[in-house]
């Protein structure tokens, strides 16, 4: 039981994280301004939606990318565990960089907004894929494949009620209450970061040190 409440602890913080529903209000909200609730609630379900397949594919993808082109998982914790380290750097600093696309209209941008980029890449980024891959891999048996599953509907479906009620957080929080989330999510982030990256060093020193 300790190993599955650990295992779904560390996918519930790693994905909420990576996410980020709360840094996206801002931004979600602007777009959304002048829209009814309805439609608010279409926009944030198709974004979810995206997101959801998104991770689910990857997530089952995993291993044949992998096995394609001779990635490790160690590797890919490694590679992982930087970017999420440089997202948690960001995030501290209360920026919002990787929720703005270049190249597009203000029209066009709105337009495609739930697919994208609101289901992908700022719900479902390459951090959350990432994470989703490295999550399925080190699941040990179907139980915790399932409760990665589950945390992840359950990440996404927080992320839907988060968004529909956008207006009403931002109104309490305020901006700088907003900040100051994405200022803690960003320190628990940048720490699985870091433990992310030893976990994928320690097998490849051991290794190496072995073959010596």
């Amino acid at each position: 039981m300790d190993r599955i409440f650990q295992f779904g602890f560390l996918a519930f913080t790693s994905l909420f994280t990576m996410v980020t529903p709360f840094g996206i209000i801002p931004y979600f909200t602007s777009l959304t301004k002048n829209m009814t609730h309805k439609e608010v609630q279409k926009i944030a379900f198709k974004g979810v939606l995206t997101a959801f397949i998104i991770m689910v594919l990857f997530a089952f993808a995993g291993n044949f990318i992998f096995e394609f082109f001779h990635i490790s998982v160690n590797g890919l914790r490694i590679v992982g565990g930087v970017l999420f380290f440089l997202s948690g750097y960001d995030m501290l600093q209360a920026k919002m960089n990787r929720l703005k696309e270049e190249g597009q209209s203000f029209s066009e941008f709105v337009n495609e907004f739930a697919i994208t980029p609101l289901g992908i890449p700022i719900i479902c980024g390459p951090g959350s894929i990432t994470m989703t891959i490295v999550l399925f891999n080190d699941a040990r048996d179907y139980s915790e494949k399932a409760i990665l599953f589950a945390i992840i509907i359950l990440v996404l479906f927080t992320t839907y009620l988060i968004l529909v009620g956008s207006r009403n957080i931002l109104r309490i929080l305020g901006d700088n209450g907003n900040k100051v989330l994405m200022r803690i999510m960003g320190l628990i982030l940048m720490v699985i970061a870091v433990e992310l990256t030893f976990a994928g060093l320690k097998p490849m020193v051991q290794e190496m040190i072995g073959t010596k």
